[in-house]
């Protein structure tokens, strides 16, 4: 692996101004890594890489060999980061036109990120009769526009190919513990997987909220 080179000759500062930071930047670092693991201080991302669920990871993998195999379509649901984290993984690991250029993993399309009635006609018009199957992302349940879009695919799903089969197509992304949507998972038995409560949105590329949605779009 490449070594990361810093090139300050444009910079307008001298490796000396950056030594000069070395003990406020030592201290900052201690500071961060006295307890990653506080819900209050989102310090979870520290040590992702490492820490992780190991148990939960295999099991995102298992399903995502699963809808490879069942499903030529797949919508991820939700606002925010719960969708363009794993967007921008995707288009930049397989590129922009990833849905025209790969044809042994299902199209990915995303759904939830608006109200617009357009929107969801002409992505149910696209999806056709063609096998897919759903990750909702939403770690209330009762934001709007998820919860909106989750609405409408659970009951096609549903409607098209039975309760049973349905649950085995929906696949939710959620708290661990509390909230509308992991009640219904429960009560449903959704294969569910978990927004940590010490990580927030803007480093949770690696988590589960991210790393399901990929998954589904390589071998």
């Amino acid at each position: 692996m490449a070594n990361v080179k810093l090139d300050i000759k444009n910079a307008n500062i001298s490796m000396e101004d950056i030594i000069e930071y070395k003990g406020e930047v030592k201290e900052i670092d201690k500071i961060l890594r006295k307890n990653p693991n506080d819900i209050n201080n989102f310090l979870g991302w520290m040590e992702l890489p490492t820490n992780y669920d190991k148990e939960e990871f295999e099991r995102i993998k298992k399903s995502a060999k699963k809808i490879q195999s069942d499903s030529e379509v797949f919508i991820c649901i939700g606002i925010g980061g719960s969708y363009l984290g794993a967007r921008a993984v995707i288009e930049a690991l397989t590129g922009p036109f990833y849905n025209f250029t790969r044809k042994d993993t299902p199209q990915i399309f995303y759904a939830g990120n608006s109200i617009s009635p357009s929107y969801l006609n002409e992505l149910l018009e696209t999806i056709g009769d063609r096998d897919f199957s759903i990750n909702v992302i939403s770690k209330s349940g009762t934001t709007t526009e998820p919860a909106i879009a989750f609405r409408i695919f659970r009951e096609i799903l549903e409607n098209k190919y039975g309760a049973e089969e349905a649950r085995k197509r929906i696949y939710v992304t959620t708290d661990k513990s509390r909230g509308a949507l992991k009640k219904l998972s429960d009560e449903e038995e959704y294969e569910t997987f978990v927004v940590p409560d010490n990580i927030g949105g803007r480093y949770s590329v690696l988590t589960a909220v991210r790393t399901f949605t990929y998954s589904c779009s390589w071998n």
